[in-house]
């Protein structure tokens, strides 16, 4: 079963410095019927202008991955941690029992990224940081498995039984992703337009399917992730 979601009817914030689409009930967005989709519970899409951004704040108690769209986000928390990542790689934060960090956008032009937050299976797990800069060919025309359990295979692990891929489709070519018994996958187009289990997905938009594979034909260039995890 596949339920579409325009991306005009999710939740927005416009504070001039920061668009937002939000997924999720967040911030300004509150909405009591629509706070998670099982253990995924935030997924913002962050416009940043030039020279702003998200001064030092804290969190506990959450896994955060941050997916850059284009531009430039640097990273820096009270671990002595300091990175600036490009289009295309990841950086993962399990903030456990208190980290505060800080997400700028210190270039000269736009910076676009996801924001996603999955709940954690335990509490008061220890903080920690990584990231993984990735090259953009390993995710053309196949899936590129970023994130996944502790006992999982991906370059990002998180304390949660939860997977996120992201690939990149020429107009026309097909892939599919199975979905194990008792699983349920999040996906979002991420730039231009794709067919997902015959809803037509555009840009921004993202759909819920639970109960089927995911069959994926990108209608103009696709560039797409998916979040899958255990049915709620």
């Amino acid at each position: 079963m596949i339920k579409k979601i325009d991306h005009k009817k999710m939740g927005s914030g416009d504070r001039g410095w920061l668009k937002s689409i939000f997924h999720f009930s967040f911030a300004e967005y509150r909405n009591p019927d629509n706070i998670n989709f099982g253990v995924l519970r935030v997924l913002n899409d962050d416009t940043v202008q030039p020279r702003s951004g998200f001064d030092t704040h804290p969190h506990r108690d959450m896994e955060i991955i941050s997916y850059v769209i284009s531009g430039e986000l640097t990273h820096g928390d009270n671990m002595g941690n300091k990175r600036t990542l490009g289009r295309g790689d990841v950086q993962y934060m399990s903030a456990g029992t208190g980290i505060t960090h800080s997400e700028m956008n210190n270039a000269g032009g736009p910076l676009r990224f996801l924001q996603i937050w999955i709940i954690p299976d335990g509490q008061g797990y220890r903080p920690r940081y990584g990231d993984k800069r990735l090259p953009w060919d390993e995710r053309i025309g196949k899936w590129l498995h970023i994130v996944s359990p502790e006992t999982g295979t991906a370059p990002i692990k998180i304390h949660q039984d939860a997977d996120i891929y992201v690939t990149e489709l020429a107009g026309g070519r097909e892939l599919s992703l199975p979905l194990e018994k008792n699983r349920q996958a999040y996906i979002v187009v991420i730039e231009g337009a794709a067919e997902i289990n015959g809803a037509e997905i555009s840009e921004r938009d993202a759909a819920e399917i639970t109960d089927e594979d995911i069959k994926i034909t990108a209608l103009p260039k696709a560039h797409i992730i998916a979040v899958t995890m255990p049915k709620e």
